[in-house]
Parts: C-alpha cells; structure tokens; sequence
C-alpha cells in the first residue's frame, strides 16, 4: 500500500540550496516525488546564532512505513554530512516527516504529525503552496487555516538565487 507523505527540509549550511536539492534527489531513490515547493529563505527559530536557512517541503508517495521512513531521512541527513551537536542548530541538512497520509503516532522515536507543524511559519508556507486543502488530522484543520491563524512573525520568503 502506498501513502502520501510530507517531509520538511532545511540546510543552512555551506551549498543549502545544493544540499536540499541532493537530499530530495536521495528521497526520490526510495520513495516516489509528487511535488515540491518552492526554496524559501528563511530567519532561525529557537537557536539565533547561525545563518539563514533554505527551507521546502516535498511530497512523496511511499510503500515505506513512518520508521521506515524516518530511517531513510536519518540515512539522508548522514550522508550529507548533518551534526547533532546543538538542538535547532546548524545543519548542512534536515529531514522531518510532517505528515504521513492521516496518521496520529507517537512514539520515543517519532511523533506524526510532527509536534510543532502548525507553530513554524518556515513549514506552513511551504506546505501550503503544495497542499493547502489537506487536513491536519489531530487539529482538524486546512494547512491554509493553520498558516492564516498562525503568530509566528518569523521571515520566511520564496526564493531564487544562486549559491
């Protein structure tokens, strides 16, 4: 059976746009890419001291279950480099599962939807430029309601440059 997914991601670190688009291509080994948002340039939330992150959000269709899953980000975020010295710190890459079909999980290792979904700007822009319409399945709302409620004031802003 095949579900659809989202996963958030974020460099940056070094090449982030580069290391975005080498992490989607190794996404795309393993699961089947739907869609992918725009590159948003986007201000560091919770650890203020570093860079400017690239963000975007993929769609997949995947045969994989969600630890499954989040084995294969974890196997992506190493391959490329990613540290795990400061939480929120800096990344060359990061690879969160947002949603997985309508799914509600929470386990030591994994928690779908992820816990903070509708509390980041640098997730809900994205995402709703590819899925405005699909439904948080614990709040019972639209991506589109969530980012239109949202106070996160952080800069998040598409864009297009080269590295």
């Amino acid at each position: 059976m095949q579900t659809i997914a989202y996963i958030g991601l974020g460099s940056n670190i070094g090449d982030r746009k580069g290391n975005c688009l080498q992490a989607i291509n190794l996404l795309g080994s393993g699961c089947r890419i739907q869609k992918i948002s725009s590159f948003y340039c986007t201000e560091p939330v919770g650890y203020l001291e570093q860079e400017d992150f690239i963000n975007a959000v993929v769609k997949i269709k995947t045969v994989h279950s969600p630890e499954d899953l989040l084995a294969i980000c974890h196997t992506i975020e190493n391959d490329l480099g990613r540290g795990r010295q400061v939480r929120w710190g800096p990344r060359t890459i990061d690879l969160d599962i947002l949603l997985y079909g309508d799914l509600v999980m929470k386990t030591v290792e994994l928690t779908i939807p992820h816990p903070l979904l509708e509390t980041r700007r640098f997730v809900l822009v994205p995402l709703c430029e590819i899925a405005p319409q699909i439904i948080h399945p614990v709040l019972k709302k639209s991506v589109a309601l969530l980012l239109h409620e949202l106070s996160d004031t952080h800069r998040v802003v598409a864009c297009d440059f080269q590295e």
